[in-house]
């Protein structure tokens, strides 16, 4: 079954390559026409669009979007071929050629050669072929940064300026509010909200439970009616005595409030926390700016030359991409939490600086994984745990090419108390590769990330 799953994703993958391809012969009589009415060529574009949107039942955002991914895919040859092939889907094929946009640009501009958009064509696609859209996103970005740094770090700079709010209406009395702003701070702003979130989440089973009257003349110290004064003026009037027993009045107003129990989602309450945050609090100066006090986790890569400011490659902000150097070294200024590392040339972490072993290991694997490295998950490392690959208990010793880490969900596939009909297992492999057997005896493969993409 689960061959003839993959098998069909790639048969699906390869009709939607040739549904591209139909799409890219009609933007090519579309521009024909467009040439010989050039004063309409805006009316003949909308009108080919409308239509494909009708008779596809597609909204025309999507139609737009996959004309333009067929229109450009035509400068990209590896990624076009692999696509035919079923070996990549529609979704990589839209994350590559997005990202590539800066180099093609740059190729225009005449900063690099008309090989580099070859070049990086080739790299996206072993990047495709072995990882999720997602993650390859956060690939094909790093790779279009170091072949077109120049062109993408003018172009982060410009559109810090198109950072803005908006909000719509979006029926039964809800609105959606949009924030556009520079990606490192959207970042932290989502991480800060999830962090709150999961404190209010641990602190549920933490609040004092209702008071159960049932109990009260249980246990090693009972209560019961001759223990209780009827003059004492201190005792609830509410109370009222018989011969061997004793009842609350049901007429005055309850004096105990049970608080109903906290059953918001994780995203109810980041969107709570958020309007709470927004309403309670004034911003004031004595804050300073945002990027001086970003109370939430992010992790950044940068050379030491360009933090030095002696270049302005683009750095890195890890698992999204690319970041405008000049945010990097305004981080730096702020923060005392940078680690020096060494890489080998193949662009592979092998050293990392710091005082204590333990927490050298710590520091290197959280450079090294970036995320769990379980194949296609993207759950940040400060949210994953540390395994022993081979297990401690069994005899896994605790060293870097035995250590990784895995999210809480992925964590307990291998767990030794599942049935071994259900249980993973995960071997290091030389450079940091994950290898993962499957229940079924199947091999899967989570590549280390790689901090240089050319050398």
């Amino acid at each position: 079954m689960l061959d003839a799953w993959v098998a069909k994703r790639r048969e699906i993958a390869r009709l939607e390559s040739e549904a591209m391809e139909l799409l890219a012969d009609r933007m090519r009589l579309g521009d024909a026409d467009a040439v010989e009415n050039p004063h309409h060529r805006d009316t003949i574009h909308r009108s080919m669009v409308a239509e494909y949107s009708a008779a596809g039942r597609v909204a025309k955002g999507s139609v737009e979007r996959a004309f333009a991914d067929a229109a450009l895919l035509d400068g990209h040859p590896s990624v076009r071929a692999s696509f035919q092939q079923g070996a990549i889907t529609a979704a990589h094929v839209r994350e590559i050629v997005g990202a590539g946009a800066v180099v093609r640009e740059a190729v225009r501009e005449g900063l690099v050669d008309v090989g580099t958009l070859a070049m990086y064509d080739e790299a996206a696609v072993i990047i495709a072929e072995q990882d999720t859209p997602m993650r390859t996103r956060a690939s094909v970005r790093q790779i279009a940064a170091a072949l077109a740094g120049a062109t993408l770090v003018e172009r982060h700079r410009n559109a810090a300026a198109e950072r803005t709010v908006t909000m719509r209406s979006v029926d039964d009395g809800l609105a959606l509010i949009s924030i556009v702003l520079p990606e490192h701070l959207a970042v932290a702003v989502m991480d800060r909200l999830t962090r709150l979130a999961r404190q209010v989440i641990e602190a549920r089973d933490d609040s004092e439970p209702p008071l159960d009257l049932d109990l009260l003349d249980a246990g090693e110290d009972p209560v019961f009616p001759e223990h209780l004064d009827p003059s004492d003026p201190l005792l609830d009037a509410s109370v009222i005595f018989g011969d061997d027993t004793f009842t609350t009045d049901p007429i005055p107003e309850p004096c105990v409030e049970v608080i109903p129990r906290d059953t918001r989602t994780m995203d109810q309450l980041r969107a709570d926390l958020l309007t709470d945050l927004l309403l309670t609090s004034d911003p004031t100066t004595v804050s300073g700016t945002a990027v001086e006090h970003v109370q939430a986790r992010i992790q950044v890569t940068v050379a030491a030359t360009t933090l030095a400011g002696a270049d302005d490659r683009p750095a890195e902000l890890d698992g999204f991409g690319p970041i405008d150097p000049d945010i990097v070294r305004a981080l730096a200024a702020g923060s005392g939490a940078w680690s020096r590392l060494f890489l080998d040339p193949s662009g592979m972490i092998t050293e990392t600086d710091t005082y204590t072993p333990t927490e050298a290991m710590r520091r290197f694997l959280r450079a090294r994984d970036q995320h769990c490295r379980f194949p296609g998950c993207r759950m940040p490392v400060h949210r994953c745990q540390i395994d022993h690959n081979h297990d401690h208990a069994l005899g896994g010793r605790t060293n870097l090419d035995n250590l990784s880490h895995f999210c809480t969900g992925h964590h307990v596939l291998k767990h030794p108390g599942i049935d071994a009909r259900h249980r993973w297992s995960a071997h290091q492999r030389a450079g940091g590769d994950i290898e993962w057997i499957s229940p079924l005896g199947r091999s899967y493969t989570d590549q280390a990330p790689r901090r240089v993409m050319f050398v």
